[in-house]
């Protein structure tokens, strides 16, 4: 995965961009697609920010969390994103299968008055 991190307002960090990069590389097993990260940290008076933008084949997925804490910003934007990629692969898998026991149902249904039309007419 490439990944990008930009500090703002916020002296770089060896420690925090490892961080961000250990934290990211779990993604690679969840997404079948290379991904392109651009993470965001910054400081705003005693708030601290984490964004994340997460590009991938035809997803871009984008969080924001802010707290206290570095760290607890990443880990919490971390958890979001995590769940947007979940929701997003079983969103893909039910469009993907399709409803195919819905569309025998309807062909039935349509069969059905054909039928009914068949008989009173023969009355």
């Amino acid at each position: 995965m490439q990944t990008s991190v930009t500090f703002k307002k916020i002296d770089p960090s060896d420690a925090l961009k490892s961080y961000v990069q250990k934290k990211l590389d779990r993604f690679d097993k969840m997404l079948e697609t290379p991904a392109e990260a651009n993470v965001v940290l910054s400081v705003e008076k005693i708030r601290h920010i984490a964004e994340i933008t997460l590009n991938c084949d035809k997803v871009s997925i984008h969080a924001r969390e802010e707290s206290e804490n570095m760290y607890a910003s990443i880990d919490t934007l971390m958890d979001k994103v995590r769940v947007q990629i979940k929701k997003n692969k079983e969103k893909m898998k039910r469009h993907m299968s399709g409803k195919k026991d819905s569309i025998k149902d309807d062909e039935i249904e349509l069969e059905r008055p054909e039928d009914e039309v068949e008989e009173k007419k023969t009355l």
